[in-house]
């Protein structure tokens, strides 16, 4: 789900591309022109309470047949899809790329894409459709600013654990997620890396390797205690005598006071200067200090390696966009297609037709 502000999709495109091959396979393509809506399937997964779609070239625009599609109305959601062949990114170099824009200030608003299984049903696509992949970014006042790359495992949703800050200004910008064979991934945002790395290690998809020894115990006669009392120090003679208040010796009876009728006059009670409070031997190093204990780790037996961890797209036919509009947020998805080009030529992805 995303609440949004002003959020503007561009046209986009899904590629899979062989990895020793210099062609790519595109697998969807969207402009969001003629016809797109004999192509797309409008949920009615929220009800009455679902948005009604339209196309706009948006406020500002070089072409203003280059139209995309947009939200309408304030608190709603919005699910829609579109089918796609059937396929899977065994053994392929899988690219999802598309572009966002946020016609206003943002307030809190995000642009997610998901690959669906072809199994879903479109009609009630939503947030509780099952999906391999979730991407795009979300934005949400000042605590919450970044790029979700969001994988289905194991019959899990898994987050990446890195923080990537997405761009929060009014311009159109192109999110893309590249996801290899050797287990590898790269997020680029406007054809610039933001982040790459390995999926074993940015996302917890998989158990540990090693865990600590449960059948381990810290030993009897181990000592955590980096400091000690001192058995050198004595307390002073006399130390417990010394009270915690004493009569006040500036005090002096009021010259009006009348001890018939005002009882017999007592001098208040001050704190003790000379008191310090509970004694307590000074500290010192301990000579048999062994530092904290941790129990040794071992092998997990769980531990399952895969090498395929990157095949996470088993059988996708439906690529969707689900969001929830808090305030307006006119959603579109456009393209130029000049562009995108150039940027291919600088990805060395030959052949790749995906539009901005």
């Amino acid at each position: 789900m995303a609440a949004g502000k002003s959020v503007l999709i561009a046209s986009f495109a899904l590629l899979a591309l062989l990895f020793v091959s210099a062609h790519a396979e595109v697998f969807f393509e969207e402009n969001f022109d003629d016809g797109w809506e004999d192509r797309w399937v409008k949920s009615s997964f929220k009800g009455s309470d679902e948005g009604t779609w339209t196309t706009s070239a948006g406020k500002y625009y070089g072409d203003a047949d280059n139209k995309g599609l947009k939200t309408t109305t304030d608190y709603r959601w919005y699910d829609i899809s579109a089918k796609t062949p059937v396929f899977s990114n065994k053994g392929k170099t899988l690219v999802i790329q598309y572009t966002v824009k946020h016609e206003q200030t943002l307030d809190c608003g995000g642009g997610y894409i998901k690959l669906l299984p072809s199994s879903v049903d479109q009609s009630k696509f939503g947030g509780d459709s099952e999906y391999s992949i979730m991407f795009g970014p979300d934005i949400c006042g000042y605590s919450t600013k970044r790029v979700h790359v969001i994988f289905t495992y194991g019959g899990k949703n898994h987050l990446i654990k890195r923080e990537i800050k997405p761009e929060t200004d009014e311009k159109t910008h192109i999110y893309t997620l590249i996801v290899r064979p050797d287990n590898t991934y790269e997020v680029q945002i406007d054809l610039k890396k933001v982040q790459d790395g390995s999926l074993y290690e940015d996302w917890d998809m998989l158990q540990p390797k090693t865990i600590k020894d449960p059948k381990s115990f810290k030993p009897d006669d181990w000592d955590e205690r980096e400091k000690i009392d001192d058995p050198e120090d004595k307390k002073p003679d006399g130390y417990d005598d010394i009270p915690k208040q004493i009569i006040d010796p500036d005090a002096k009876k009021p010259e009006d006071w009348d001890d018939e009728s005002d009882g017999e006059w007592e001098a208040p009670m001050i704190d003790n200067p000379e008191f310090k409070g509970e004694w307590k031997p000074k500290k010192i190093s301990n000579p048999a200090y062994k530092g904290k204990w941790v129990a040794p780790d071992i092998d997990n037996p769980d531990f399952v390696d895969d090498p395929e961890l990157y095949a996470v797209v088993k059988d996708s036919g439906v690529i969707g966009f689900e969001l929830w509009q808090v305030q307006f947020v006119p959603l579109l998805a456009w393209r130029d297609a000049s562009f995108m080009l150039r940027g291919v030529a600088m990805l060395r992805l030959p052949e790749q037709r995906c539009c901005c």
